[in-house]
């Protein structure tokens, strides 16, 4: 069974907003499914996103990234839309993006917090110099234009859904989807979105030390996997540059006297130039696996399109066979 437009509130302990939320988006969007998946809460969140219309179910492993991949297994839609369940995403901003998916065919459409409200509303300074920082990294490193990193506000196509690899499983996977998005070429949108805190009693989830820092080390082995040829190539030549600058004068001192005093310096130069060269030629390696890999991806792109038009041609099957 497939939806015209699924939304997906990934939750754990959310039962003082969980009903708002549901309500919002309910009112937002009536024509979507709207189901809440429960990540092991104690305060009743399940049982009251129950009672206000959702559809709930449970992921046991605990996690947002592994939340979001059961979602993305168990659920076929044309639209995909993606909120919190902390009523920080206001729902009346829902129906445009998921008009930019079904209508101009976007893959992913970013919940741009950060060029309205967010500055003035999140009163946790830390985590606002950590938005900043992510994306300035990002767009620096991947040459992309993504406003909203880590927003978990967002609208995907079937074909992004079906073919996103969720090896992320706590915070960082707002960043591994963007980065994703950016490498495999698909099509992102940004729609601008007021940002509101969360209501008084409602605690984050989210540390910020601890998760920054995860984030961080995602875009490390982000930008190793998806561009390994930049990555090794700047190892490779700050070594380069470390072996020269010490090498010269011991070179230069063999050339004026013909004696090298200095042999320990000589051979610690000479095996950081072995390591920079060797760095050098795994980025090249790597760097022509990862075009293979893009290509691999093109085609499975064309395998989810050709199971996407056979789910349409069912859907379309039953409503023909329902309506005679």
């Amino acid at each position: 069974m497939k939806d015209r437009v699924a939304v997906l509130i990934p939750c754990y302990n959310e039962s003082r907003t969980i009903e708002k939320v549901v309500r919002d988006f309910r009112r937002a969007l009536p024509e979507a499914a709207i189901y809440v998946y429960d990540n092991n809460s104690s305060d009743g969140t399940a049982e009251i996103a129950a009672n206000a219309g959702a559809i709930v179910r449970r992921e046991r492993m605990q996690g947002k990234g592994n939340v979001i991949r059961r979602m993305f297994r168990e659920i076929d839609a044309d639209c995909y839309v993606m909120a919190d369940g902390d009523d920080t995403y206001p729902a009346e901003n829902a129906p445009e993006l998921v008009r930019l998916v079904l209508e101009e065919q976007a893959d992913m459409v970013v919940g741009d917090r950060l060029s309205s409200t967010y500055f003035t509303e999140n009163k946790r300074p830390f985590h606002n110099v950590g938005n900043s920082l992510v994306r300035a990294s990002i767009n620096m490193l991947f040459r992309s234009e993504i406003k909203d990193i880590m927003t978990g506000y967002r609208a995907f196509s079937y074909a992004f859904v079906k073919t996103y690899p969720v090896l992320s499983r706590g915070f960082e996977i707002e960043t591994d989807m963007s980065i994703h998005a950016i490498n495999r070429n698909m099509l992102v949108r940004n729609v601008v979105i007021d940002y509101r805190d969360r209501p008084d009693g409602s605690v984050s989830k989210l540390n910020t030390y601890s998760d920054g820092v995860k984030v961080l080390l995602t875009i490390a082995r982000l930008f190793k996997n998806y561009r390994p040829f930049a990555f090794f190539g700047v190892i490779s030549l700050v070594l380069a540059l470390l072996s020269a600058g010490f090498m010269i004068p011991v070179l230069s001192e063999f050339l004026a006297t013909g004696l090298v005093p200095r042999f320990p310096t000589l051979i610690v130069c000479a095996v950081t130039l072995l390591a920079a060269l060797l760095l050098f030629i795994s980025g090249l390696i790597l760097s022509t696996l990862q075009e293979k890999d893009k290509r691999d991806f093109e085609f499975q792109l064309q395998q989810v399109s050709e199971q996407y038009r056979r789910l349409c041609d069912e859907e379309n099957g039953r409503r023909m066979s329902s309506a005679s």
